[in-house]
């Protein structure tokens, strides 16, 4: 019964695509997130959102199309990733940042914030893969009957 959930939830072909997806992503992302906040001098809030403003415009197609086969091509779903996104953003680091902060309050500001970016992604990923699944992809049950 347990591998039976395991299966359909986390092992199965949707997953793995989400997982090559989300490395190219996340590589991606990345390279904006710390360039932006080591290189540019950006602070903690604005280099992590510009990670996922431009991260999710990449990941809205790939997943949309590659992972999960939407082919929905309505303002709904835009919103609803949109949604998705913003929610796993704010709370991933909501809550890594307070958390690091607290577990490294000896490090260097710049430290604590370079590790919360990282927990914070760690964070992301898991509810993102969620959200996007069963909530901004999600297929819609249609009523094949005619009840006309």
């Amino acid at each position: 019964m347990i591998k039976k959930i395991l299966d359909k939830f986390y092992l199965d072909k949707t997953f793995l695509k989400f997982a090559i997806v989300g490395v190219v992503n996340t590589l991606f992302g990345m390279a904006i997130m710390f360039a932006f906040y080591n290189l540019l001098g950006l602070n903690y809030w604005i280099s992590s959102a510009s990670n996922y403003i431009f991260g999710s415009i990449l990941s809205y197609f790939l997943n949309k199309y590659f992972t999960f086969g939407n082919k929905n091509r309505s303002i709904k779903i835009v919103i609803k990733f949109i949604i998705n996104i913003s929610v796993c953003y704010l709370v991933a680091y909501g809550i890594a940042q307070p958390l690091i902060s607290f577990a490294m309050s000896g490090f260097d500001e710049k430290i604590q914030d370079n590790v919360a970016m990282l927990v914070g992604m760690g964070l992301f990923v898991i509810l993102n893969y969620f959200g996007q699944r069963f909530f901004a992809f999600k297929e819609e049950n249609v009523d094949t009957e005619d009840n006309g």
